[in-house]
């Protein structure tokens, strides 16, 4: 077999295994190999030659971590309010990043990116579920979007049929023509169509909140890309005459010939366009790419050939236009492009598409989630709903009630109660148009109890989330029992630390040593200045310190040698300031000035010893702790599996 695919299939084989055994049990509980792999792969990057004897090392560390997180369980200490809180805050803190769907988001950015890279000229057929009384009847404008559909298959004339079923106005006058599109101009369920379409075709029947809609795919360019432009936009005055618009035709025609005459444009634009939003930016507007304005707008401004250029007074409804071309950025094509490609996946992230993605992980998580559904008659549920909540008696007999069980999701109950309350606020449509039908509202109820289900329960569908929860609850549960049961008894007994001291006197003994002022400042300049003034005058130090104000602060202490900066560059004596040393983590800078030195071996008192004494106090208490919870939980090691994943 080929040495490669040996190794790959071993790799699988050691992550199958680790995946599924375990590796050590301590007490009644265990401990699964693939979660020691990952907590030794994420805090160790040891050479491959060194792994095995690293895995082991790390191993008794881990081993000890679950022994005193197991205690802090069985203490209690998962339910301590502090600790409840602290894992409630991360948890609302970080769920949102685990409800989209990375493989989705990353489709989408890539769908994005591919799109943009062109234009597409759309016309459309809109029939509204309003009929021509206003009234909303689905079922004849699903019947007109039907009757549209079979005349196009048998060859009618898009345009035709657009002026003779059209819902939309202006559809007499464009023939449904909306110009050209681009990747963002439309709301994504309907770029969706229209980019799957190809040429010269038209969509399916696209049923939408609004209506039922029909695209063609007129014709299809390279992407044209931003534009920058600026405009004069002389405009109609209300219920304007045909007398009205011929003035206004004029205004526009004298504007145009003084810019040919080398007038500003932008002073000519703050003076008398009507677009007061851009007249006051010299009649700058924001950048834009086609699908965005009119087309007849965008046509004009589109086709201006190069920076500078300004267009002749065109018309559009809103009255006569006169734009400059100030600069027509091309769309990116590049996607190693990070810079382009990074303000792309912001603009996916804040668009409609999310909402899609995440409607797609409801979908999935809608096939997890344990739903269960009563019987029961929707029709005696609206009759019901129509009583209690227009606050009226019952029209007829029903065999509900308010108690009655509509669908559970895990332990949880649903019942008529529940639909209720939640119709009493969500029962309209968002558009204004009225009431929604009893069945929408019930889908709305289901699938929002679900969500919240989903969200209440994301541990148990996503597994990096499961991860990083349970890492943050045990290490608050080990800092919380390392506090109580180590850190505050090594910190606060001070007659066990003085028996300690006095029982290790002979560790406690000084290394080369010196009376020094260690200066820390803020930056270089301030070391520099700092520095001069105590070479000069070494006496003065406090004084040159303290005139440093809040830029440079000076200790003074016995220090060894090894903590003194630069010592091990210069003879360390009396009087001597080392040159500045540079922090590359911060661009702090420090320097000291030796008061007087102290030979080695000399033993240190317990207050100078005190540091020491705790932390080997500290070493000493958990030593014989970790001794303790290993009698109280007895560790076995799987040496098989732990031989298995160190190779």
């Amino acid at each position: 077999m080929n040495k490669k695919w040996t190794v790959l299939l071993l790799a699988f084989f050691l992550v199958a295994t680790a995946s599924a055994q375990t590796l050590f049990t301590y007490g009644s509980y265990s401990a699964d190999a693939k979660d020691f792999l990952r907590a030794f792969n994420k805090n160790n990057t040891v050479p491959l030659a060194n792994k095995a004897k690293a895995m082991r090392d790390y191993l008794d560390l881990y081993i000890a971590s679950r022994l005193k997180i197991r205690e802090a369980y069985n203490r209690g200490y998962d339910t301590l309010e502090q600790i409840k809180n602290d894992i409630q805050s991360l948890r609302s803190q970080i769920i949102e990043n685990y409800l989209d769907d990375p493989e989705m988001t990353a489709k989408l950015e890539k769908e994005a990116f591919a799109r943009g890279q062109k234009d597409i000229h759309v016309a459309h057929i809109y029939i509204s579920y309003h009929n021509k009384m206003g009234v909303i009847d689905t079922l004849q404008a699903e019947a007109r979007a039907k009757e549209v559909y079979d005349k196009l298959n048998k060859g009618g004339d898009f345009s035709k049929l657009v002026e003779e079923y059209s819902s939309d106005p202006a559809a007499k006058t464009n023939k449904g023509d909306i110009g050209y599109i681009t990747v963002f101009s439309l709301p994504y369920e309907f770029e969706n169509v229209i980019y799957n379409e190809a040429v010269g075709k038209y969509s399916f029947i696209y049923k939408s909140k609004i209506g039922f809609h029909i695209f063609k795919n007129l014709d299809e360019r390279k992407a044209a890309g931003t534009m920058k432009a600026a405009q004069i936009l002389v405009a109609f005055p209300p219920n304007a005459d045909d007398a009205a618009k011929k003035e206004i035709a004029a205004v526009a025609d004298s504007l145009y010939r003084r810019i040919l005459k080398g007038d500003d444009f932008g002073k000519l634009a703050t003076q008398f366009s009507n677009d007061y939003v851009s007249a006051a930016s010299n009649g700058v507007i924001p950048d834009f790419t086609v699908g965005q304005y009119d087309p007849e707008f965008e046509a004009a401004v589109f086709g201006l050939k190069k920076n500078g250029d300004v267009s002749k007074p065109f018309l559009t409804s809103h009255g006569y236009h006169i734009v400059k071309r100030m600069e027509l950025k091309p769309v990116f094509s590049d996607p190693n492009d990070k810079e382009n490609m990074d303000l792309l996946k912001i603009k996916v992230s804040s668009s409609d598409r999310m909402q899609y993605a995440k409607n797609q992980l409801m979908a999935k998580a809608l096939k997890q989630v344990p739903v269960k559904y009563f019987e029961y008659t929707m029709k005696d549920l609206s009759v019901l709903s129509d009583s209690l909540l227009d606050n009226k008696p019952l029209a007829l007999p029903v065999t509900v009630t308010r108690r009655t069980p509509l669908f559970s999701i895990g332990n949880d109950i649903y019942s008529v109660d529940n639909y209720v309350t939640y119709a009493q606020s969500f029962r309209y449509k968002t558009d204004g148009s009225g009431l929604k039908s009893y069945q929408q509202v019930m889908d709305d109820f289901r699938q929002n109890k679900i969500e919240e289900y989903y969200r209440s329960h994301l541990e148990n569908y996503n597994e990096e989330f499961r991860h990083q929860m349970n890492e943050f609850k045990d290490g608050n549960l080990f800092f919380e029992i390392m506090q109580q049961e180590i850190w505050n008894k090594a910190q606060n007994d001070t007659l066990a630390l003085k028996q300690y001291f006095d029982k290790n006197k002979n560790r406690y003994s000084w290394k080369g040593s010196a009376d020094a002022v260690i200066f820390f400042c803020s930056d270089e300049a301030t070391a520099k200045e700092l520095y001069a003034q105590v070479k000069k005058n070494p006496s003065a130090w406090k004084a040159a310190a303290d005139a440093q104000v809040e830029k440079a602060v000076a200790d003074s202490a016995r220090y060894e040698f090894a903590q003194i900066p630069n010592a091990a560059n210069v003879p360390v004596k009396a009087g001597v300031v080392t040159s500045p040393v540079t922090n590359k983590t911060d661009g702090t800078v420090s320097f000291a000035y030796i008061l007087k030195t102290y030979p080695p071996g000399l033993p240190r008192n317990f207050v100078e010893a005190k540091g020491l004494v705790i932390g080997d106090y500290q070493n000493e208490l958990e030593k014989q702790w970790v001794i303790d919870l290993k009698k109280k939980y007895p560790v076995k090691i799987n040496e098989t599996v732990f031989q298995q994943i160190s190779k």
